[in-house]
């Protein structure tokens, strides 16, 4: 469901005090606000209920779960066919190594984001899922350096 109403500043603070802190309890959200608890519990129910607010998550740290290296990969398609797409995004979609996955304009059809522990995991990745793909007719990785600033939530 799509959000239609438009936010006015209590709403817009509502989100920003939800991005910063998920785990806010309703009552501490309202003081921030300045609302009364049943009010902002209202506005939070409405924004989760119209799909303005989609879930609530853990922010992990990839080290602490044996993902110690990110690296970008920009893959193109061989093929601009929607079966090729759906075949790609699929088998992306089972490889655990893939945090994200995002179709993008430009030279190239997808955008991954990939957690591994090493470069020797890399390379097994990009040999054994990627490189086995037939709908894939180029691959570009990027290793990151570092994140500076990573408001995903």
């Amino acid at each position: 469901m799509q959000y239609m109403m438009e936010l006015d500043d209590i709403g817009r603070n509502i989100l920003r005090q939800l991005e910063h802190d998920g785990r806010i309890s309703n009552s501490d959200l309202a003081n921030k606000i300045g609302l009364s608890a049943s009010a902002c519990l209202r506005r939070v129910q409405d924004m989760e209920r119209n799909g303005l607010i989609k879930g609530y998550r853990a922010i992990l740290d990839p080290a602490v779960r044996g993902a110690a290296i990110t690296i970008f990969v920009m893959v193109g398609l061989s093929e601009h066919l929607k079966k090729d797409a759906q075949a790609f995004e699929q088998a992306v979609a089972k490889a655990s190594e893939v945090r994200e996955c995002h179709n993008i304009t430009g030279s190239v059809e997808y955008l991954l984001r990939v957690e591994v522990s090493d470069l020797a995991a890399y390379k097994k990745f990009h040999a054994d899922i990627l490189g086995t793909l037939p709908q894939v007719s180029s691959i570009t990785s990027h290793i990151c350096l570092g994140s500076p600033t990573d408001k995903r939530a």
